[in-house]
């Protein structure tokens, strides 16, 4: 008889391995015949529909996309020029004085984002060296069989002769039909024997982030040229003008392709390709394209007219920041602070007063400040629009009839002397929370750059210990009024700002004039221990 188990533990192990032999062999054999269940990641991959070829959309659109150069200045100085390309730096070229009006924007752009911008010396070297005749400067594109062509108004701003060249090399001398700075937009036109081949417009407005884009143009000079991309984000403010909604793509743009379309995947025009974002000079994915929604009415007009009116509402605004909402009672910091209303203007004929807060517009929501200059701009001159207001803890209904922009500046108060002033008793000065107040005498008025229809104390000084140290009130401001009541001595300022903060947990709304210009601060008494 055998000493040794039927069961011992070397014969478990012997056929444990035959089992595990035989299962891999199987699962083996299974994979073969049937392939194991796809995990979700790779059952969506496969469900996603093959990428659409562009070549149908580009071989449709291709002929109406033209490069345009242009002599520029006294004698065509194309050197001049050059200097001031911005494909080194953060946008598309912007021609001739174009570029040298908006190096100051570059300059400050940069700043923000914390980079050193090239200097003019490097961008000289940097970029290819013209031809004697013309510059390459931009792209363009037809938007009528009659010779109709949109660019970029910094491609052909002082420009003394524009030439566009088709894709064929044939050239034409364009004559400039208008301009528009605001937008950096331009019309120009060019005679031909025959129709030509043109671009529709899209909507702009039905675009959305990850839809795919196809941009055109005529990058560092090179001729026609095709790129792909997604729409990367919408409604961005670059800080270029006052009308700011840019697309913003990351197909591939450089010098070169400003004026150029951006067009989705059915051909439209939904954009035009006017700067990108570049630390070195080439694409890094970020350019930004006028939206077709905002382009298409200026075109129109400067099609019609050679120039764009635009609606004025006679306001200035303010950023709404959470603190200035919660003073006056707001759910959220949504809409434009009025803080100020022009003499004789549509805004003050309606009943605008300083402190309101313009919610919608004509029914435009007005989430952030630059929302109201693009709405009011786009009313037709004459029309009457509703603007709903918050005034007080309530919404009013405002009916202005706007005006005509005019292409000045809009004056805030047309008296800024001091004729004729009250001669009355100086009040004294008086202190409160931290803050010196003094009368606002002629001497001060006159210092601070203050109109003489401005009543209020001013701020002398506010000590580190002051609730107020840390706010947006600096010393030379002039308080017009607090929590909306007017104030015209220091000892009523003080003794209402001293109520205030015996109020714990209120929010106190001060309005202010800096030299010359009406702002509001808010300060919130609740974290305040003075």
């Amino acid at each position: 008889m055998s000493d040794r188990s039927p069961i011992s533990p070397h014969g478990s192990r012997r056929l444990a391995g035959v089992k595990a032999a035989a299962l891999a062999a199987g699962l083996g054999l299974a994979a073969v015949l049937a392939p194991l269940p796809m995990t979700p990641l790779a059952q969506a991959q496969q469900n996603l529909a093959p990428l659409p070829s562009l070549a149908p959309v580009v071989k449709r659109v291709f002929p109406a996309v033209v490069n345009i150069s242009v002599v520029e200045g006294a004698g065509g100085d194309q050197t001049a020029q050059g200097d001031d390309d911005l494909g080194q730096d953060q946008g598309q070229d912007r021609g001739g004085s174009g570029n040298r009006n908006f190096d100051e924007f570059l300059r400050r752009f940069f700043e923000q984002q914390g980079i050193n911008p090239p200097n003019q010396q490097q961008r000289r070297q940097q970029r290819p060296q013209p031809d004697s005749q013309h510059v390459a400067l931009g792209s363009g594109f037809i938007i009528d069989p009659e010779g109709y062509i949109v660019t970029n108004n910094h491609v052909i701003e002082d420009a003394q002769k524009v030439t566009v060249i088709f894709q064929d090399g044939s050239k034409h001398e364009a004559k400039i039909i208008g301009r528009d700075a605001k937008t950096d937009v331009a019309l120009i036109k060019i005679s031909a024997d025959h129709p030509l081949p043109y671009v529709a417009w899209g909507d702009s407005n039905a675009a959305q982030v990850g839809d795919w884009v196809v941009a055109v143009g005529n990058p560092f000079g090179l001729g026609g040229t095709v790129s792909a991309g997604i729409i990367s984000a919408r409604g961005r403010d670059i800080h270029s003008g006052p009308y700011d909604d840019f697309l913003q793509i990351d197909a591939p743009i450089n010098r070169g392709n400003s004026g150029g379309p951006t067009f989705n995947l059915a051909g439209e025009v939904i954009g035009i390709n006017t700067a990108i974002y570049s630390p070195s000079g080439g694409s890094v994915g970020i350019g930004f394209a006028i939206p077709s929604s905002l382009a298409k009415p200026v075109i129109e007009q400067l099609k019609e007219k050679g120039k764009v009116s635009r609606g004025w509402l006679g306001v200035q605004i303010q950023e709404m920041t959470p603190a200035i909402a919660r003073s006056l009672g707001l759910p959220n910091d949504h809409g434009a602070l009025v803080a100020d209303v022009n003499a004789g203007s549509p805004a003050e004929k309606a009943g605008f007063k300083q402190g309101d807060v313009i919610l919608e517009f004509n029914g435009h929501e007005i989430v952030k400040l630059r929302d109201l200059p693009i709405v009011v701009a786009e009313t037709p001159v004459g029309s009457s629009a509703s603007v709903k207001v918050w005034r007080r803890g309530q919404q009013v209904t405002l009916n202005p009839v706007i005006a005509e922009q005019s292409t000045g500046p809009q004056e805030v108060s047309t008296n800024r002397g001091l004729g004729n002033q009250q001669q009355e008793e100086v009040p004294q000065s008086a202190s409160a929370l931290g803050l010196k107040l003094a009368p606002l005498t002629p001497e001060l008025r006159q210092q601070l750059r203050v109109q003489s229809n401005v009543r209020g104390v001013v701020v002398t000084s506010i000590s580190d210990s002051s609730p107020l140290a840390d706010s947006d009130l600096r010393s030379g401001d002039v308080i017009v009024a607090i929590n909306q009541e007017p104030v015209t001595s220091p000892r009523e300022a003080a003794a209402k700002l001293k109520a205030a903060q015996s109020n714990k947990g209120t929010n106190v709304l001060l309005q202010i004039n800096r030299h010359g210009t009406n702002a509001f601060v808010a300060w919130s008494t609740q974290d305040d221990n003075g």
